[in-house]
């Protein structure tokens, strides 16, 4: 009663010029309150827009299928592959106009001499933060080839990434977990410093202001009562099988270049396993990493974190070759910013492959 008295005191006058009665019912203050929560959870949910994707809004779709033009990295009648730029998702998603999708019949055309009918089709993944190799094809018959050798294991991927080094200790159901060599987690560099890690991946719902969903470790293995072992348990039904390659390449002032090859292709694959499975995050991720551990090593404001790209990068594809010809490898230079930060933590930049 005392809320449809506050709510008839502010609303008398509304209420009047609507049905000439002096008040509101139940069911019409429901709704509004109904109404105004549903408008502040939509306004929570509203995906901030940075500043580089403001600049993408503001480029047309021609001079970003130019720019892709210009960083073709290999070319041949059946495949391109080209230097993806940070920020470019693949598909038009978060309000986000300009994207590789909706380049691609003008990068066909300027590729294929402006023709008419010209195409291109993606033929695996890459995420919006991610730079490096992407493998598009000419033809249906060839995108279903090249993710047919994806899904059979049969296409060699790596990725070269700043870790951030966490003075903590890898999970007990990871030291004990036969079938993953990474064992723990030291100041400096992981030891051993390469490894496999071997831990399904599932897509869990966060709760909160802002409910969203997240990819987290479903691991085989969970650590005994006692502390002095561990005991297989029921795989969930939606964990997806993930397994990556690692391998540290230099390091130093707590960071590490590392090389990753991902054997499966699971959603955020590497960043879960770098942050979740060995505790170390990539320099960057905003999602997987505390807020206020994203790069104390460069010494920035913790303010100016938030504006840190994820170095991850994809540095080489190598495809098989089929009838006879040898094996097709397109290697990626790493972006500017990348090579900066490696400058930076005063970590040597590796050759050429």
């Amino acid at each position: 009663m005392m809320l449809v008295r506050a709510y008839a005191t502010a609303s008398q006058t509304e209420a009047v010029a609507s049905n000439g009665k002096t008040g509101l019912k139940a069911a019409d203050i429901a709704n509004r309150l109904r109404s105004e929560k549903e408008k502040r959870a939509n306004d929570k949910k509203e995906v901030p827009v940075s500043p580089l994707q403001n600049r993408l809004q503001s480029v047309h779709t021609s001079v970003l299928a130019k720019a892709l033009f210009r960083g073709i990295l290999y070319q041949d009648k059946n495949i391109i592959a080209i230097n993806k730029p940070y920020g470019v998702p693949l598909h038009n998603v978060d309000g986000i106009r300009n994207s590789i999708v909706e380049c691609l019949p003008l990068l066909a055309k300027i590729t294929d001499g402006m023709q008419a009918g010209s195409q291109l089709h993606l033929c695996h993944s890459l995420e919006k933060e991610n730079t490096g190799v992407l493998i598009l094809a000419k033809t249906e018959e060839a995108a279903e080839h090249v993710q047919t050798l994806i899904r059979s294991h049969n296409v060699e991927r790596k990725y070269f990434f700043c870790l951030l080094i966490t003075d903590s200790l890898v999970p007990a159901y990871l030291k004990h977990n036969p079938i993953c060599f990474a064992r723990a987690v030291t100041v400096g560099v992981p030891v051993p410093s390469e490894g496999v890690i071997d831990i399904p991946i599932i897509e869990k719902e966060v709760t909160g202001p802002q409910p969203h969903f997240k990819m987290g470790l479903s691991p085989l293995f969970k650590v005994s009562e006692e502390g002095d072992g561990v005991t297989r348990v029921r795989s969930h039904w939606q964990a997806q099988s993930a397994v990556t390659q690692y391998r540290v390449l230099d390091s130093t002032s707590g960071c590490s270049l590392v090389e990753l090859q991902p054997v499966t292709g699971v959603k955020n694959q590497l960043r879960v396993h770098m942050a979740l499975a060995l505790t170390c995050t990539i320099l960057g991720d905003h999602k997987y990493a505390h807020w206020n551990k994203l790069a104390p090593q460069l010494g920035l404001v913790q303010s100016k974190t938030r504006y840190l790209p994820l170095h991850l990068h994809s540095r080489r594809i190598i495809l098989p070759g089929v009838k006879g010809h040898s094996d097709i490898t397109v290697s990626c230079p790493l972006p500017k910013y990348f090579t900066n930060t490696l400058k930076r933590l005063q970590i040597p930049l590796p050759g050429k492959e």
